[in-house]
């Protein structure tokens, strides 16, 4: 056998060699390493490769003359590498046992496919440890080949091994500088969009992408309620099937285990891993390759989650972009939580606006008032108050404070929970004030619908018979009286669309006029003598309190529409009065009616609302195109089809409803029977309009027409 005599070193090449290691890039070291090995064994290609310890990685930058587009980090223990790491002397293997895509650009390098490979593990002077293995492509493969390329390599390193650490440790003290100011410039760009949390998020997103060079980033905000994570917005190769949302549980699949613990996971083969979910690939078409998940921390809190996958140009992601990544993080919470702060800090100013607006235009209830509510002489002994068929509407404005009070106790509300008298009389008074003056949306309207409630838990006497508690009753007379509250006689969509102050407080959370009217209510039951709740107990309070909230988001009819299915299943299946679902079905049901309840009155009176609703509907359209945008047909004064859109409103909406209620309750069948005949006359009024519509008048013109009534009205009743 060969020995190491056998090769006698050039002490001048070698010499000029070392003396040519003066570059400070340590790319160029690696080149100029590998041309002196390639010359003195004559291999055809040789490469570096340094090993991470803290880390257990293996680094390739440089192969042979050729400097990568991006450096390759592989584990060692995967591979043959590890296996001359363990021994610690020379091993000779097939290039195909290698790193994959460091294996496809050998094969592009040398020509034909690698035949010899050798490892050299290479120490430094004052250490045990490998910090090195040298790689000699195509040497000859002989066992003589062998020994001489193993002693070349150990002479050579002997005296250049500390400038080649050396120069390899200045690469990283660079990278690590141009992360450092890599994230300085990420930061600057987060900090910019505290103003608006979607574009920051995708910012984040974008950034995260950049310095992990993914695919496609995931973000994962914590909803600190329910201790789930939301993503609302992807970001990458967007197909077509994306969701719009996705909830996922702490410690469900990857983003969820790293939630809850905290700890950076790393997934080369995600398909092999137990922790991911597939069902998000299946229902995008997305092939997801390798995940770098890592939390979002503020504060030793995990506020968020970011999910990479699939690093291109690479085979997976390495320790680099997890260090890149935590690095990141830290930015990701400071801005995520100052962008929520900013957010509440602009409700907060939005609030105090709308609160200052609301005190200026309302101010307070007068003293004398409240005396006169409260010593009124009148009866109100209106006989037909408790008939269906009473419009409240005939009741004069003035008169119609002492009937709201007239309701609370014949109702029985004012003793069983003590509600003080003088207190009830200012929060009705200050309810009446709170409505602006809108041609529907108005005192009249809320009036009306708290008449109805009356009716309802008057005449089914719904509390006496358990169909709901007394508890139940005053949050739902309360919710009527108060549910239009401040109402600006425009809809949801034009607030969001005009982005409103009431836009910005509520949009993210929908119903923006519902829940404005509930924060109205909110606020004149907080008003100094106006808490008609405050005789109830600490539970009671905050239950009523629920109800009311609850309540008045219901009257937004997407609401409605969502929970329409629910109520058919309960009247269907029979309602259980130990239910609390089926009893908050029913209030709904019973605030829907109670909402729609001009619809069950004669049609003259049908007739008066129509006008009163699209008078306020026109002039939302009329709005809307002094801005530029084209309204709805029912918004447009100039193509609405009265009749049509009434008769669809009753056919979808109103009769729906009072089918409901009348199965559930029939000695309510005559609000049903008043909504379908209501119906009829509209069919009826159609042809009318038509007709009147080809001599050149307007809707408006036509509804107002006192002809209208008589022609409609001229035949019996409808069949």
């Amino acid at each position: 056998m060969a020995t190491e005599n056998s090769f006698p070193s050039d002490p001048n090449l070698l010499l000029e060699f070392c003396a040519s290691l003066f570059d400070l890039n340590g790319f160029e070291i690696q080149k100029k390493v590998n041309r002196y090995l390639q010359d003195r064994t004559g291999a055809e290609l040789v490469f570096l490769v340094p090993l991470l310890p803290e880390n257990e990685e293996a680094l390739v930058q440089v192969l042979g003359d050729n400097q990568l587009d991006h450096e390759l980090r592989f584990p060692v223990r995967n591979n043959i590498l590890h296996v001359a790491v363990k021994r610690r002397c020379s091993i000779t293997a097939s290039s195909s046992e290698l790193d994959p895509e460091l294996h496809n650009m050998l094969k592009n390098l040398v020509t034909p496919d690698p035949t010899s490979f050798l490892i050299v593990p290479i120490f430094h002077a004052k250490a045990e440890t490998v910090r090195l293995l040298a790689c000699i492509v195509n040497y000859g493969g002989t066992e003589e080949a062998q020994v001489k390329c193993t002693v070349l390599v150990s002479e050579c390193f002997r005296y250049c091994i500390g400038t080649v650490l050396n120069a390899l440790a200045y690469e990283e003290e660079k990278r690590l500088k141009l992360q450092c100011q890599s994230l300085l410039s990420v930061a600057k760009n987060l900090f910019s969009r505290l103003g608006d949390f979607t574009d920051l998020m995708r910012e984040i997103m974008a950034e995260a992408r950049t310095l992990t060079n993914a695919e496609r980033c995931s973000l994962f905000i914590v909803d600190q309620n329910s201790d789930e994570l939301v993503a609302k917005i992807f970001d990458g190769e967007v197909t077509p099937h994306i969701l719009k949302e996705v909830r996922v549980r702490k410690g469900q699949g990857i983003a969820g285990w790293v939630a809850k613990t905290g700890e950076v996971i790393n997934v080369r083969d995600a398909y092999s891993h137990p922790l991911f979910y597939r069902g998000i690939d299946e229902a995008t078409g997305y092939r997801t390759r390798n995940i770098l998940c890592f939390p979002i921390h503020h504060e030793n809190v995990i506020v968020g989650v970011a999910q990479m996958c699939n690093k291109r140009n690479g085979y997976y992601f390495d320790v680099f972009d997890e260090e890149v990544a935590m690095a990141f993080s830290i930015y990701c919470g400071i801005s995520i939580m100052h962008s929520l702060v900013y957010k509440k800090i602009q409700e907060a100013q939005a609030r105090y606006k709308m609160a200052n607006e609301l005190m200026m235009y309302h101010m307070k209830v007068n003293a004398e008032d409240v005396q006169n509510l409260l010593n009124c002489k009148g009866s109100h002994d209106n006989k037909l108050l408790l008939h269906w068929s009473f419009s409240p509407r005939t009741i004069p404005v003035p008169e119609t404070t002492c009937y709201v009070f007239k309701f609370f106790e014949d109702l029985n509300l004012v003793n069983h929970f003590q509600i003080d008298k003088e207190t009830l009389s200012r929060f009705i008074l200050l309810v009446k004030k709170g409505y602006r003056d809108t041609p529907y949306h108005n005192w009249m309207h809320a009036f009306s619908v708290a008449h109805f409630a009356f009716l309802l838990v008057k005449n089914l006497d719904l509390i006496n018979k358990s169909y709901i508690t007394a508890l139940e009753g005053l949050a739902f007379i309360i919710s009527c009286l108060c549910h239009d509250l401040d109402h600006r006689g425009t809809n949801n969509s034009f607030q969001t669309e005009s982005g409103t102050v009431l836009a910005s407080l509520y949009s993210s959370e929908g119903s923006v006029m519902e829940r404005h009217h509930l924060a109205q209510t909110l606020c004149i039951l907080n008003t100094d003598d106006c808490n008609v709740l405050d005789g109830l107990d600490r539970n009671e309070y905050t239950t009523c309190l629920d109800i009311i909230r609850d309540i008045i988001l219901a009257t937004d009819l997407a609401h409605h529409l969502r929970v329409l299915k629910e109520q058919r299943v309960m009247v269907s299946n029979g309602f259980d009065k130990s239910n609390d679902r089926h009893r908050k079905l029913l209030l709904f049901l019973l605030m829907t009616a109670a909402d729609l309840s001009d619809q069950t009155k004669d049609w003259q009176v049908s007739r008066q609302i129509a006008e009163l609703i699209y008078e306020e509907f026109f002039s939302q359209g009329d709005l809307e195109k002094s801005m530029g945008n084209k309204p709805l047909e029912m918004m447009d004064r100039e193509n609405a089809r009265i009749p049509e859109l009434q008769i669809q409103f009753l056919e979808d909406i109103v009769i729906p409803v009072f089918e409901l209620l009348s199965t559930l309750f029939p000695e309510a069948k005559c609000l049903y029977d008043a909504s379908w005949t209501n119906k009829l006359y509209w069919m009826r009024a159609s042809q009318v309009f038509v007709d009147q519509r080809l001599k050149g008048q307007t809707s408006m013109e036509i509804l107002r027409d006192p002809d209208l009534v008589a022609s409609v009205l001229r035949n019996s009743p409808p069949k």
